[in-house]
């Protein structure tokens, strides 16, 4: 459930809401909205939830209390009134109302390979570098990266171009490791419902983007970030990067209609990966022209200088022509949506 405060609540106001949370054994997730201050009641005790709830409906701070019969509590418009907007400082936001572009190489494999994509991206008007240091494989035998190497070269690429870092962390073990580096910390497909690692990257001040499983239905995505939010950490981006279908003529199957339904469900930022959506690089800037016209929050896509020899992904890796190529028609539609107002039309989804 959720304790809406009156308007004009202090953070002292706010401050005995919480000590009542806590002292009845919940957690509390207090959000401050341009005109409202929520507080969200999580535990696993409802036969106290109805003294609570009585509790704070007579405390003169609190407007009302409200009951949260969805799923999920945090991720859902109930929690939270206003947008998630991920901050990366510089200028560089994740939900807000720019499409934010992500790029760069499947895996890391040299300082050159990683420079070279990153002044390309950096030049078309990306803002953010994608770039595996850990990779999973289906196969052992694959390239499983560079690892930590791999991120101090993606440190570099930072330093010289002023991009954000977007990588993977796949295991607990090397969360400081990759928290030491990374700007965004991605868990991939293959790890949305390792629910350890997600509640040790809930404990993080650290962005985290969050891919849907490859046959991850809806409620389960969005139940994966609860885990995350439930811990603490609620700047969380969701990634739609296709389901596994019984289709063999693409990576995987791009579910566009996932973004506006997650929107309608859901506070938190969704971009798009049509790379791995697709696993085709000629489809990738079509697909990806649909989801940004399906209103995603940003668009994720794999870029490397010399796909034929890239140790991972090549196929589905857009040269840098195709990159600006894509670049250039993102602008035109997102220029289109602003002209006739679609974006705007988030906010009834609430």
């Amino acid at each position: 459930m959720i304790a809406v405060l009156k308007h004009g609540s202090t953070k002292a106001d706010e401050k005995k809401v919480i000590k009542l949370i806590e002292a009845e054994g919940f957690t509390a997730h207090p959000d401050t909205g341009a005109e409202t201050t929520i507080v969200g009641v999580v535990g696993a005790a409802p036969d106290k939830k109805i003294n609570l709830k009585e509790k704070l409906q007579v405390m003169s701070v609190v407007e009302k209390v409200v009951v949260i019969s969805d799923p999920y509590k945090l991720t859902s418009w109930n929690f939270k009134q206003d947008k998630t907007v991920i901050d990366l400082g510089d200028g560089v936001k994740v939900g807000g109302d720019e499409l934010t572009i992500m790029a760069g190489p499947c895996s890391v494999e040299n300082k050159e390979q990683i420079l070279e994509t990153a002044r390309i991206v950096k030049a078309a008007g990306a803002k953010i570098l994608r770039g595996g240091a850990f990779k999973p494989r289906t196969s052992p035998y694959s390239f499983q990266g560079l690892g930590e190497e791999g991120l101090m070269l993606l440190a570099e690429a930072r330093a010289e171009t002023g991009l954000k870092v977007i990588t993977e962390l796949m295991d607990i073990a090397h969360i400081d490791v990759v928290c030491k580096y990374a700007d965004i910390i991605q868990i991939g497909a293959r790890n949305m419902q390792n629910y350890a690692l997600l509640k040790e990257i809930g404990k993080l001040d650290k962005p985290v983007m969050l891919k849907r499983g490859m046959a991850a239905t809806i409620k389960e995505w969005l139940l994966a970030a609860e885990y995350v939010m439930n811990e603490g950490n609620h700047n969380v981006i969701l990634c739609e990067r296709g389901v596994r279908t019984f289709g063999e003529e693409t990576r995987n199957t791009m579910d566009l209609s996932s973004i506006p339904l997650v929107q309608q469900l859901s506070h938190l930022p969704v971009i798009a990966d049509p790379s791995h959506g697709t696993g085709r690089w000629e489809l990738v800037i079509p697909v990806a022209r649909a989801a940004a016209a399906v209103g995603a929050d940003g668009i994720m896509v794999e870029v490397h200088p010399h796909p034929k020899n890239a140790l991972s992904d090549g196929p589905q890796s857009l040269k840098p022509a195709n990159f600006r190529l894509l670049m250039d028609e993102l602008d035109a539609i997102t220029t289109s949506l602003k002209t006739f107002k679609v974006r705007e039309k988030k906010i009834a989804y609430k």
